[in-house]
């Protein structure tokens, strides 16, 4: 996948939270809709993964949005993303 075509699904993701609309992700014919609360815990996390062999590291960035099934809010510090 190109990054213009991640850019896109996080542009997709962002717009809906924004304005209060469910997610709705769909991928092999099977879907699922959730309705993230105003205030879900948000974590970035950045990793290195090094292989057993002599192999190169794997790096990645993941996002995630976190809540209880019927939360209304949730609590979280600052984040600034550069």
């Amino acid at each position: 996948m190109s990054t213009d075509d991640i850019a896109a699904y996080l542009r997709t993701v962002a717009d809906n939270l924004e304005s209060g609309e469910s997610i709705s992700l769909e991928a092999g014919g099977e879907s699922v809709t959730m309705d993230p609360p105003a205030r879900p815990t948000f974590e970035i996390k950045a990793e290195r993964e090094t292989s057993s062999s002599s192999g190169p590291a794997e790096l990645s960035i993941e996002f995630e949005l976190e809540w209880d099934e019927g939360e209304e809010s949730g609590e979280g510090g600052d984040l600034r993303i550069d």
